[in-house]
């Protein structure tokens, strides 16, 4: 026996021994699995696996992170298969589970995280590159001098308008960049009418780069309806939010791609004030 684990949703996942063949259905995973010296034994990604650059190029695509072939996972014989809780279907887990030992994640805050880190050194053999790598990001943290406190709406779809709430990994960052999230007690993910987030009041709103690719011109709409808004009080106008388009890698990714988050929010920081 190589090593026995408990994954984050609490399944039990045993290797016999070093595994030398590794499918990963989780873009920001299959980052970490390179970044962690591990490129030589991926054998299957996503085609949502952009990181490192040219890496589908490389690698079987197996399909994406709701569907996947399965002739292609059976194929490629693997002999551990990464995947997540909510990127992934429980569809997609359970056949995965007929192919090869699975792994599945669950990460929704960076203790979660650095915990999902250091499994994957486990099971791969390189827990001492994770170790020291969960620890960086961790320090990373620690060490940032946090945003203003201001009130931020961040949106990751569009018609219907979907934000972020409760219990998310990108609420998490949020909380952790000083900012505070306007939506927090709405559920994980709620569904927003234009109405509802002008009566939030948010003095930000985020438009995410993914799952939806928001893009400059998206800005317009909020300004707009900010800006023919009724007031809300009599007295006190409507707040006028600053919009920015932010690179949603920075806030979901969970991986290695962590360890450059809190420059981003250096950066977001010279952009708000």
């Amino acid at each position: 026996m190589f090593c026995k684990i408990t994954d984050q949703l609490d399944r039990i996942v045993e290797l016999a021994e070093l595994p030398q063949r590794i499918i990963s259905l989780v873009p920001s995973q299959t980052e970490l699995l390179v970044d962690l010296g591990l490129k030589d034994r991926l054998v299957g990604i996503t085609r949502f696996c952009i990181h490192p650059s040219g890496l589908t190029d490389e690698i079987t695509v197996v399909g994406g992170t709701k569907k996947v072939v399965a002739e292609r996972l059976y194929e490629l014989q693997p002999d551990l298969i990464i995947c997540n809780k909510e990127e992934n279907t429980p569809e997609i887990v359970e056949m995965c589970d007929q192919i090869a030992p699975v792994y599945v994640s669950d990460v929704n805050d960076l203790d979660q995280a650095a915990e999902m880190i250091n499994d994957l050194g486990v099971l791969t053999g390189t827990s001492f590159k994770a170790k020291s790598l969960s620890r960086k990001l961790k320090m990373s943290f620690n060490n940032f001098s946090k945003l203003d406190q201001k009130k931020v709406l961040y949106l990751i779809w569009q018609d219907p308008f979907m934000v972020v709430g409760e219990n998310t990994f990108i609420n998490d960052i949020i909380s952790r960049s000083g900012l505070v999230n306007a939506a927090a007690d709405k559920g994980r993910y709620p569904e927003l009418t234009m109405e509802e987030i002008i009566k939030l009041q948010p003095d930000l709103i985020f438009l995410s780069s993914e799952p939806y690719p928001f893009k400059e011109e998206h800005k317009q709409r909020f300004e707009e309806a900010f800006r023919l808004a009724p007031p809300m009080h009599p007295v006190k106008p409507n707040v006028d939010p600053k919009i920015l388009v932010v690179d949603g890698e920075m806030f979901s990714w969970y991986g290695s791609r962590l360890l450059k988050t809190t420059d981003y929010l250096d950066e977001l920081r010279a952009q708000i004030n």
